[in-house]
């Protein structure tokens, strides 16, 4: 995983009111619960007395309560009641579980996953989507890691094989560029044309021009992607990091075409199965890749269709060692 980035771990329906959510990520076991204002906490999943699972407790106003002993831990992860010595009773400082920010925007829950410095940013979004569109998601567990299941979905030359009978009909198989077009230094948009092989060599990225068209593919670092389909209908995924060997892909349509309520959400539902079909098709020969973590340098033999996936295997290991510099 990147350090020091946002990334998107859950929804916000996950973690109710009054409930202590107990789940792994980034491959560390952490509780999530809300407090008063119904404002996220997240803090390592053990109890630093006896090691108890602090997810198996309960919420008491703002502080988690492990259910061994009764302690009990603010929303920073110290401790502010250890039962047995008392409520006037002295608790040392090392008595501390490591916490994470936290921030809830567009129906997900982020932690900032490093060390925190200073006033952190909000974590980046896309920007043209907005309150008119409204989504459905499902949430689809995957045996990989998720870097590989990013990059599938910046894989523009499998589209005619895997999907062959849904998005890749027409066995458009010759892939001109792909352009990379980067919006910002964590952002950046695929453009791509693909074609019926007619005995022309594919355009270079470098002499591809950004064609007039409303369909690109976005990808926001750490871990958010989006298949900008037309102006009124997206597809989005955040993709998050379980361990190194599993992830989750929580996948979501949002459309804007069909804004009556009630009727919208029937929309929305009835375009699950046909985008969950489609992951179904990349998962089944995704999870068969080895090894399941990528790297720039891993021996693969890479083509010029694969570039928008370089790029994200330079940018990400230039993010790993900005994070491993000293400050």
């Amino acid at each position: 995983m990147i350090p020091n980035q946002w990334y998107a771990v859950l929804e916000s329906s996950e973690v109710p009111r009054n409930k202590v959510v107990g789940v792994t990520r980034m491959g560390e076991k952490l509780v999530f619960w809300r407090d008063a204002q119904g404002k996220v906490s997240c803090l390592a999943d053990a109890c630093p007395h006896r090691g108890v699972a602090l997810s198996t407790g309960k919420v008491l106003g703002d502080h988690v309560q492990c259910p061994f002993h009764g302690f009990e831990f603010d929303t920073s992860g110290r401790c502010v009641l250890i039962p047995a010595n008392g409520r006037s009773g002295s608790i040392s400082r090392e008595m501390k579980v490591f916490g994470y920010p936290t921030h809830e925007a567009h129906g997900f829950i982020f932690i900032w996953w490093g060390q925190p410095a200073g006033d952190l940013p909000p974590p980046a979004w896309f920007a043209d989507i907005d309150g008119s569109f409204s989504y459905a998601g499902v949430r689809d567990p995957w045996t990989t890691h998720y870097s590989r299941a990013i990059e599938n979905q910046l894989d523009v030359v499998h589209v005619p094989f895997i999907h062959a009978n849904t998005i890749g009909r027409g066995g458009r198989t010759v892939v001109d560029g792909p352009l990379v077009e980067w919006l910002d230094e964590n952002r950046f948009r695929v453009y791509v044309q693909n074609r019926h092989d007619d005995g022309t060599p594919p355009v270079r990225p470098r002499e591809m021009l950004r064609p007039d068209v409303t369909f690109w593919l976005e990808f926001i670092f750490p871990n958010l992607w989006q298949n900008h389909i037309s102006e009124q209908m997206r597809v989005i995924i955040a993709f998050v990091p379980v361990d190194n060997e599993h992830s989750i892909l929580y996948l979501r349509q949002y459309q804007n075409f069909m804004r009556v309520p009630g009727l919208r959400s029937i929309v929305n539902r009835l375009s699950m199965p046909f985008n969950t079909l489609v992951a179904h098709q990349d998962r089944r020969v995704v999870v068969t890749q080895l090894p399941r973590r990528t790297t720039l340098k891993m021996g693969e033999k890479l083509i010029q269709g694969d570039f928008p996936i370089v790029a994200y295997r330079r940018r990400r290991e230039e993010l790993i060692e900005t994070a491993a510099q000293p400050r």
